[in-house]
């Protein structure tokens, strides 16, 4: 136990020196940083370490369990992969931002108390934008800015529920949640912000199609990957993530298949992904539970082999837009392939990680007689292989040859590519490793008879789909409308509507202090009644006119009770007041 070192302040702490190499001396460091902190996960002994004492109460920066084993496991052996990727990469301010960025993703992942698990969770959303503003484009200024305002609502919401939690509990311990209660359900909230549920979800493929070539890769892995960490620690059996996660299967299926971006068809798909594992965390059984976490362990090596696709066709052509690719085949054939191996493996087609996993949670689904979430569970299936497993390489290697000739990318790509693609083929085809780490032990075989037809059967329907509905498939200029609207244009509007409110509030505040009140009080100074009545007149909304007119008509009697009339008033006024405080 005294050899146990959190692995999240070894590598925010090494991240430090990162400004300080240069060239392939820093690549190699930002390497070699996360390969070491896997290899302390993976001596590190089970149990609670590492207390500090703060507010009265003892924050514990290290419990190391199955569980966070196992996300630790994957957060770093994914940095590597990613680091490899982005060898090419001379910009420090992004290995740094990214080292931290799976730094802090570690630290929620190991965190033993609310209190340090939202420190942690606070330095991912801002470590997070760094990746985004990198690339330095007006777009991605103005995603960012959307981004870092939505994770900020979301850790208030967060902060809050804990708040709610310590005064109600007296404890800060991350541990299931018992009965739902405000506290516990602002926490949900907080957690399902960074899971990108609907309608909480339009700030991913918002922000993310905008990072930097190696920030998608980064980014794509860790925010809704420990989101679906803490719904496993913190709701298992909440019936409610059942429907939010059947929701997410369907709704990212729909955006995805009218996005014509690559980057925002793989964005959508995250959301459609997660919603698988937040839909077997809600089911709440051991076969489910050890399902959501194996899909999250190869949806990060599927999906970021995804990215780094995406992201070397976006290196090499500068281009994003289906509309814009077609007939790569020719000139990027490895990374064609590499792409083919990982929309195999988000499909689930058998012999792909995809297949060991997901199979997983469907069949919990099944165990509990949830047949609705089955027949979900299976449309969102056949729909991740029109997307992502049939649209993505399609449109961007094939379809129509756009003339463009970029050649292969570089070889750290490549590399990691392959590196990625081989664990895929691994897990697909020996998953016995995997289900060995997960945190219950249950005895699942993947590959019967059934499974494999029905889903060869079911793959086959979709390319069918596909095929037959092709000319509705192509994509062409168009926006798709999110929720996200709602703050990129709708907040636009409201931003007016209030500056013209207060623009108008001011105005009648700096008429009435500014100028009718000095004026009514030098005149009541002069002629009480007079100032009195006018005052009033203006008040009743009279023009000028009728006021000129009562001052021609009335004025001169008025004018009688002069000046000697204001102290005459004032002190009848006072000891009308002498009469009522002392008279009772």
């Amino acid at each position: 136990m005294a050899a146990n070192f959190p692995p999240s302040i070894f590598l925010m702490a090494g991240a430090l020196l990162v400004p300080f190499l240069n060239g392939r001396a820093r690549n190699w460091y930002t390497i070699l940083l996360p390969a070491a902190a896997f290899c302390l996960i993976w001596q590190m002994e089970t149990g609670l370490s590492w207390h500090i004492h703060l507010f009265d109460h003892e924050l514990t920066l290290l419990r190391v369990d199955r569980l966070s084993r196992v996300f630790g496991y994957i957060f770093t052996l994914n940095a590597c992969a990613a680091f490899v990727y982005a060898f090419y990469l001379r910009s420090s301010l992004q290995h740094m931002a990214a080292i931290i960025y799976v730094g802090s993703s570690l630290g929620v992942v190991f965190a033993g108390d609310l209190i340090s698990l939202y420190l942690f969770w606070e330095t991912m959303a801002v470590s997070s934008t760094f990746l985004i503003l990198a690339r330095k484009s007006k777009k991605a200024l103005e995603a960012g800015m959307r981004y870092i305002l939505v994770h900020v609502a979301g850790g208030l919401l967060l902060l809050a529920g804990i708040f709610m939690h310590i005064s109600r509990t007296g404890s800060i311990e991350f541990a299931a949640m018992g009965d739902p209660n405000w506290a516990s359900y602002l926490i949900l909230i907080g957690f399902l912000v960074n899971a990108a549920a609907p309608p909480l979800s339009a700030w991913l493929p918002d922000a993310y199609p905008e990072a930097t070539v190696t920030g998608g890769v980064i980014l794509s892995a860790y925010t809704t990957k420990t989101a679906v960490y803490t719904l496993v620690r913190g709701f298992p059996g909440w019936e409610i993530l059942i429907w939010v996660g059947c929701i997410m299967t369907i709704y990212g299926i729909i955006y995805a298949l009218l996005e014509n971006d690559m980057r925002r068809i793989l964005a959508y798909s995250i959301i459609n992904q997660v919603g698988f594992m937040v839909t077997g965390i809600g089911i709440g059984t051991m076969i489910s539970l050890n399902g959501s976490v194996a899909h999250a362990f190869c949806h990060i090596i599927y999906k970021s082999l995804l990215w780094m696709s995406a992201g070397s066709v976006l290196y090499m052509t500068g281009k994003s837009r289906c509309t814009d690719l077609g007939g790569l085949y020719k000139t990027m054939p490895w990374t064609l392939i590499f792409g083919a191996v990982g929309a195999l493996s988000i499909s689930a087609f058998p012999g792909t990680s995809g297949f060991t996993s997901k199979s997983l949670i469907i069949d919990g689904a099944v165990h509990v007689h949830l047949m609705w979430v089955w027949l979900v569970l299976e449309i969102a299936s056949a729909g991740v292989f029109l997307h992502a497993g049939i649209k993505f390489p399609y449109f961007v290697f094939f379809a129509k040859d756009k003339g463009l000739r970029p050649g292969e990318t570089n070889l750290p790509m490549l590399f990691a590519m392959g590196f990625m693609s081989l664990l895929c083929i691994l897990l697909g085809v020996y998953p016995e490793p995997l289900y060995a780490l997960l945190p219950y032990q249950v005895h699942y075989q993947a590959y019967t008879i059934n499974h494999v037809v029905a889903q060869f059967q079911l793959l086959m329907f979709s390319a069918l789909v596909f095929f037959l509905l092709l000319p509705l498939l192509k994509r062409t200029e168009t926006v798709s409308i999110d929720t996200d609207w709602l703050y990129r244009k709708g907040l636009k509007f409201c931003m007016a509507v209030i500056t013209g409110l207060l623009s108008r509030t001011e105005s009648r505040c700096e008429r009435v202090f500014v100028h009718i009140i000095p004026e009514t009080l030098s005149r009541f100074t002069q002629r009480p009644l007079t100032a009195v009545v006018i005052s009033c007149m203006k008040i009743m909304g009279k023009g000028q006119s009728a006021v000129d007119r009562f001052r021609e008509q009335r004025g001169p009697e008025i004018a009688t009770f002069g000046p000697i009339g204001l102290p005459v008033f004032l002190s009848l006024m006072f000891l009308f007041w002498l009469f009522l405080f002392f008279g009772f």
